[in-house]
C-alpha cells in the first residue's frame, strides 16, 4: 500500500489581516491565502481532510472576501483526481470552523470523523467564537448538513491503514491533526494548529508561532510540543506553498 496526499485548492481568501494567522505579529499586513482540501489516496477508499467553505455565506455572514472557480468546488476537484465523490469513504474535519467543514455533505457515503469535544463546543461556543462556528441566529451551521454521518471520537484513533487522527487542542477545544504514513515520508496535516510554514518555523522570539485565533493558548503549546515528538513533516492548512507543491508522497 502506497499512500499519497494531494493538496487541492478549494478557494481563496483575500486581504486577511496577518495577525489572525501569526499571533501578535504582522500588524498592518494582509495576506491572500488558499482554502485547502487534502485528498489521501492509495488505501481501500479515498480519505478527505477538510472540505472548505460555503462561499455563498462568505460576505453576507462573515464579511470575508473569497473566490472559488467551478473547478475548485470540492466535488469537482475530487473528480479531477479520478475520484467519484460517492467513493469517498471517510472525511476528517480538523475542526469545525466554517471554512474547514462546510462541504461535508458533498460526499454522501463518507463517515465524518470529529473529536467529541469539538462537536460539543461547536454547538455552544463562547460568544467570541460563535461566528466561526456559525452558531449565530439565522445561520444554520453548514456542518449540520451531514450531521447524521458523524463518527465522534475521543482522542487519538486509527482511521484507515496508514491514517490516524491525533488530538491537538488549542486552536479549538477539539482540534485534531491527521498523521499519514506515505510512501517515503510521514506527514501531519495539522489543521489550523499550523496555518503557515511561518508558524512552524518561528522567529527570533519564539521557535513556534501560534495562530492568532485560539480558545486555549496553554493547550495550544502542549499540542505544538506533541507535534514535535511525532517526527513528521508538518503540512500547514493555509500556506500557498502547500498548494504549489500539491503532492506529498
Amino acid at each position: 500500500m502506497t499512500l499519497t496526499v494531494t493538496a487541492v485548492s478549494v478557494g481563496r481568501v483575500f486581504g486577511l489581516h496577518k495577525p489572525s494567522l501569526t499571533y501578535l505579529r504582522g500588524w498592518g499586513e494582509t495576506l491572500d491565502i488558499p482554502l485547502i482540501m487534502f485528498v489521501i489516496q492509495g488505501g481501500p477508499a479515498p480519505v478527505i481532510v477538510d472540505t472548505g467553505a460555503d462561499l455563498s455565506r462568505a460576505w453576507e455572514h462573515h464579511r470575508i472576501r473569497m473566490e472559488q472557480t467551478p473547478e475548485e468546488q470540492p466535488d469537482a476537484a475530487v473528480r479531477a483526481l479520478g475520484i467519484d465523490p460517492d467513493e469517498v469513504g471517510l472525511v476528517v474535519n480538523t475542526h469545525l470552523h466554517w471554512d474547514h467543514c462546510s462541504n461535508n455533505h458533498l460526499f454522501p457515503n463518507a463517515r465524518i470523523v470529529l473529536q467529541r469535544r469539538e462537536i460539543d463546543f461547536a454547538r455552544r461556543p463562547v460568544a467570541w467564537h460563535r461566528r466561526q462556528f456559525e452558531a449565530v441566529p439565522d445561520l444554520p451551521p453548514a456542518w449540520l448538513r451531514a450531521e447524521d454521518r458523524i463518527d465522534a471520537i475521543d482522542g487519538d484513533s486509527d482511521l484507515a491503514p496508514g491514517v490516524s487522527a491525533v488530538s491537538l487542542p488549542g486552536h479549538t477545544p477539539g482540534s485534531q491533526g491527521v498523521l499519514i504514513e506515505a510512501a517515503t515520508n510521514r506527514y501531519l496535516i495539522a489543521g489550523d494548529c499550523v496555518d503557515l510554514y511561518e508558524n512552524w518555523e518561528g522567529d527570533a522570539e519564539a521557535d513556534r508561532i501560534p495562530s492568532g485565533f485560539f480558545t486555549d493558548l496553554v493547550a495550544y503549546e502542549e499540542s505544538v510540543r506533541r507535534i514535535e515528538r511525532f517526527g513528521c513533516e508538518v503540512i500547514p492548512s493555509h500556506d500557498p506553498l502547500v498548494v504549489e507543491r500539491r503532492v506529498f508522497r
